[in-house]
């Protein structure tokens, strides 16, 4: 019996303190703030999958469509391995990477990729830069404080 009345406390206990548990309404969350004047963002390829390729360009589109980073944002793009495809003459982003460009992008690819696959600079468009290593540049990039950013 003593157990039960215990137990029927406890219980009513719970139930009459529910509500100091509940939550409250969350404010309204917009994002993060961009308080800094500059921001830089390094976006890495290395796949050759049209679609990651073309996700990938989309997101990098999308940073510098975001009203937060409008004017504070450098952006590089370095491919290397199978992502030396976005650069490729016979491929389908010739259009979307100069439209890049001409809003400050950095095209970029690594040297090494092509020298050990054998690709000859004229397979590939004349308006990008090169790097000695893709991996090389990350490494730098990030520890010049660029956000690194492999979609």
């Amino acid at each position: 019996m003593r157990g039960k009345v215990i137990s029927g406390l406890l219980m009513l206990m719970l139930l009459c303190s529910a509500g100091s548990f509940a939550q409250t309404q969350p404010k309204q969350f917009t994002g993060a703030k961009a308080v800094l004047k500059h921001y830089k963002a390094l976006y890495v390829l290395n796949s050759g999958d049209e679609k990651k390729i073309t996700g990938t360009l989309r997101n990098l589109k999308n940073a510098l469509d975001d009203p937060r980073l409008k004017g504070k944002l450098e952006v590089e793009l370095i491919a290397f391995s199978d992502g030396v495809a976005v650069y490729r003459k016979n491929g389908p982003f010739e259009k979307t990477l100069l439209e890049l460009q001409a809003r400050g992008v950095i095209l970029a690819q690594c040297e090494n990729t092509i020298r050990e696959r054998h690709i000859d600079k004229t397979e590939l468009f004349d308006f990008i830069s090169y790097v000695p290593s893709g991996n090389g540049e990350i490494i730098i990039r990030q520890q010049q404080g660029w956000a690194v950013v492999h979609p």
